[in-house]
């Protein structure tokens, strides 16, 4: 997992038109971030589906006559 970007801090920004400035690296590395927090979750929910669809099918079989 992703440690979640920690902000620039108060005395970390000179207000003097840096580019990039430490604000423009924290957007793009909040961006990453999240990115890769929704691609870990639709990882999870994939990996939820497929399960349910296994014990679906186990239930399935359990229930019809062999």
């Amino acid at each position: 997992m992703i440690e979640k970007p920690t902000p620039p801090g108060d005395s970390e920004c000179c207000e003097a038109g840096c580019e990039p400035c430490v604000w423009d690296i924290y957007y793009e590395d909040m961006r990453e971030w999240k990115a890769a927090q929704e691609k870990l979750k639709a990882a999870q929910e994939a990996e939820s589906a497929d399960g349910k669809k296994t014990e679906n099918a186990d239930e399935k079989q359990a229930e019809s006559p062999v």
